[in-house]
């Protein structure tokens, strides 16, 4: 199968690309308790039900593509946190696409012809600092050899190929080495799927590690498969500046998902009290775009709320579909006897 470019087969029907927000977010306001160190994955063991319930709602807000609920699902994770064998950790990996695609499914269930949509899954690729579970996808505090990282992405990303991504989309990188080890990656095993790398900030030029965000783009910009770059899990304070700084650099479309505007503490695992307005979350993304991002959306703390507001104030134009009632059902405990 040749190399197919999602991204600008979408971006040729639509000028701006919506992405979907926080989906751990949802599953903790729905009570779910997400403190293991393979956070909102777990919920692919107890509740798959929410997961796909969270990227109906989104896609119904307005999103055009939804991340699936792998940011954290590595078969490393699931072995040393809930003692589950490899192939039952590709299992639940591909399980998280088929969640999405089921929810696709119903977002565009009797749907006008009129209204109807390119609605994409994105499989989400987590970083190493990911799986260390201890904030290091900030900070980039972590060196692992080219190989040892291939090693960690490889089955991972296989199964969200296997199970059928439209793309993947590798997220909150704060290393130029590792961004370097997945292209190799990529263009080495997988040189048919088509990626976004989008990177946490240290502050506007310059990703975590340090790596000025001109040498990182000079790395990216040659391949072909990586077909959006930028930014999420920042705050919005930083989303303009930063833009206005990685548009110098690369004509490959940006993509730009920040934080409600909170603060993450990687020790207590919580977030800081004040909540942002919805409408600021909105108005920062929209400048966002004034600033050449061409994929927006929210990160952690963003909502399906914040989402429909981006979707409306970009005149997306899909108010008019038809209203679905699809009511998420009540959180029960788990039982694998069951």
């Amino acid at each position: 199968m040749p190399f197919r470019d999602p991204v600008a087969a979408l971006l040729a029907e639509k000028t701006t690309i919506i992405l979907d927000g926080a989906l751990a977010t949802e599953l903790e306001a729905r009570g779910l308790d997400i403190s293991s160190p393979v956070w909102s994955a777990g919920a692919l063991v107890t509740h798959p039900s929410l997961i796909r319930d969270i990227h109906f709602y989104y896609y119904r807000a307005g999103a055009d593509i939804a991340i699936t609920c792998s940011y954290q699902a590595t078969p490393q994770g699931f072995n040393e946190h809930l003692g589950l064998d490899e192939d039952t950790s590709i299992a639940l990996i591909k399980k998280s696409v088929d969640l999405a695609k089921q929810a696709r499914e119903d977002a565009l269930f009797n749907v006008p012809p009129q209204y109807a949509r390119t609605l994409l899954v994105a499989g989400s690729v987590g970083p190493y600092g990911a799986y260390l579970a201890n904030g290091s996808e900030y900070t980039g505090d972590y060196d692992v050899s080219t190989k040892a990282m291939k090693d960690f992405h490889r089955v991972r990303i296989q199964a969200l190929v296997d199970a059928g991504v439209d793309l993947l989309a590798c997220e909150t990188l704060p290393k130029l080495s590792e961004a370097s080890a997945l292209l190799e990656l990529l263009s080495e095993e997988f040189p048919e799927a088509a990626a976004w790398m989008s990177f946490s900030l240290r502050d506007p030029g310059h990703i975590s590690d340090g790596t000025p965000v001109e040498d990182v783009l000079k790395t990216l910009n040659s391949s072909p498969q990586v077909v959006a770059v930028g930014m999420n899990c920042i705050p919005t304070t930083l989303l303009a500046p930063a833009l206005g700084v990685w548009k110098e650099h690369t004509s490959k479309p940006l993509v730009a998902y920040p934080n409600s505007g909170e603060r993450f503490d990687a020790v207590t695992k919580t977030w800081d009290s004040k909540l942002s307005e919805t409408a600021l979350v909105a108005d920062l993304v929209i400048e966002g775009r004034r600033q050449g991002a061409r994929l927006v959306g929210g990160c952690c703390r963003t909502s399906p709320t914040d989402i429909e507001n981006i979707a409306a104030a970009l005149n997306t134009g899909i108010s008019g579909m038809p209203q679905r009632t699809y009511k998420l059902p009540a959180i029960v405990e788990h039982n694998p006897a069951k």
